[in-house]
């Protein structure tokens, strides 16, 4: 595999509802020490990938449904992300992995949690949605259900073109839903929402308590 087609191929063979390449440059204003020669210092391509998110896990009265098809989704992007390293290795290419809800780390100039790279923006640079107010990617398909993957890749590979944000010039309706007014400026709340959306019920094990802002 050495061209952006080729790449985009193998990502839709592998179960991938969409695939987008952008160029490193693309990543110039993203917060230092999370840009993709950060982490692979030769990278010159990032591959975002997405599946779609089913939406019937939005009108549920549970958010279990959500959570299951949240964890299965991470997993199986990761999955798939592994695999292509390893097959690109095999054709004597370097990629690597970067998690689709981590390990992160902290960003020593912010405090904010990050991972190595972040998918949404690496999705967008990749042509592949636009980041909304909800802070959410949202995709021409499948607007913003759909759950992302990011593999930094050492090969130039031809990046697909930017889309424009038509979608939140005159709404609000996220940052009126969200319970916890987390969401509305470019940065997202971080630890309101974890505190609102994340944790148990009545004494039950971990799950998303919330995704107004996906609704």
């Amino acid at each position: 595999m050495r061209t952006s087609a080729e790449v985009k191929t193998y990502f839709h063979n592998h179960g991938a509802d969409l695939c987008g390449v952008a160029s490193v440059d693309r990543f110039d204003g993203a917060p230092e020490g999370f840009r993709p020669r950060d982490v692979l210092p030769q990278a010159q391509s990032v591959i975002a990938f997405a599946k779609r998110f089913p939406a019937g896990t939005l009108q549920c009265n549970t958010t279990v449904p959500y959570t299951i098809a949240r964890n299965m989704l991470s997993d199986l992007l990761d999955k798939l992300a592994f695999q292509f390293c390893c097959d690109m290795e095999l054709d004597g290419v370097i990629a690597v992995p970067t998690g689709t809800i981590g390990p992160t780390e902290r960003d020593p100039n912010d405090g904010r949690m990050r991972n190595i790279l972040s998918a949404k923006h690496a999705a967008q640079a990749a042509g592949l949605g636009v980041i909304g107010r909800n802070t959410l990617l949202i995709t021409p398909e499948y607007g913003n259900m759909v759950w992302l993957g990011a593999v930094i890749c050492e090969l130039p590979l031809t990046p697909d073109p930017l889309l424009e944000n038509a979608y939140c010039a005159h709404c609000s309706l996220c940052v009126d839903a969200c319970p916890a007014h987390a969401v509305g400026e470019p940065a997202m709340e971080q630890d309101a929402c974890k505190r609102h959306a994340f944790g148990g019920e009545n004494g039950g094990e971990w799950k998303i308590l919330c995704h107004q802002c996906r609704d």
